[in-house]
């Protein structure tokens, strides 16, 4: 009975991954406010507008909230602390998925950086990782707001949205699985033996 019961564990860890045997679905998204202090950043009522090959005007919604900063501020950038959530929900427009398509927590390091163009505009670009709570998933995002040539001031409108979301590619799984079965077979022998 152990012995099934121990194959089936091995088995339902590596069905679900099968899943995720795509490379990467980029997503983008405009619109919405970011707001920021001490605390972190915050990101609200923003819209999809392509995710991977589909393209509308609103497939949906991303959201975030950032760890508090470690370093820097909000108006001059700085690092960010690992936590707060990232949520990519998709309305089923379009071939899009309708539920939440992403949830995750941004890693330790992202950063707020104020980038000063040649005509004196100013740029804020949040680059962050993204992991999702399992740790199948991963995500690389660069939010960008163009403040003229004023500072941010705590809350603005986004200008453009770029997430990728990367999962493991076919070889990485083939390796994870191979290691699952030789491991389930190791199982399986010891117990027998026993």
């Amino acid at each position: 009975m152990l012995k099934k019961v121990l194959l089936l564990a091995v088995l339902a860890l590596a069905l679900p991954l099968a899943a995720f045997a795509d490379s990467s679905i980029d997503i983008s998204n405009a619109g919405g406010t970011i707001t920021g202090n001490a605390s972190g950043l915050s990101l609200s009522g923003s819209t999809l507008f392509k995710v991977g090959s589909a393209v509308g005007s609103n497939l949906g919604t991303l959201s975030f909230t950032t760890g508090a900063f470690l370093s820097g501020d909000a108006q001059n950038g700085g690092t960010l602390a690992a936590g707060g959530s990232f949520v990519i929900t998709g309305n089923g427009t379009n071939g899009v998925p309708n539920g939440v398509i992403f949830s995750g927590t941004f890693s330790a390091g992202s950063k707020w950086e104020l980038i000063t163009l040649a005509n004196g505009t100013h740029n804020y670009v949040l680059d962050g990782g993204v992991v999702n709570a399992g740790g199948q998933v991963g995500a690389t995002t660069q939010i960008t707001i163009n403040t003229g040539k004023g500072f941010f001031n705590g809350s603005t409108s986004l200008s453009s949205g770029d997430t990728n979301l990367a999962v493991p590619e076919p070889g990485t799984l083939t390796l994870f699985g191979t290691g699952l079965i030789g491991l389930a077979g190791a199982i399986r022998r010891k117990l027998s033996l026993s």
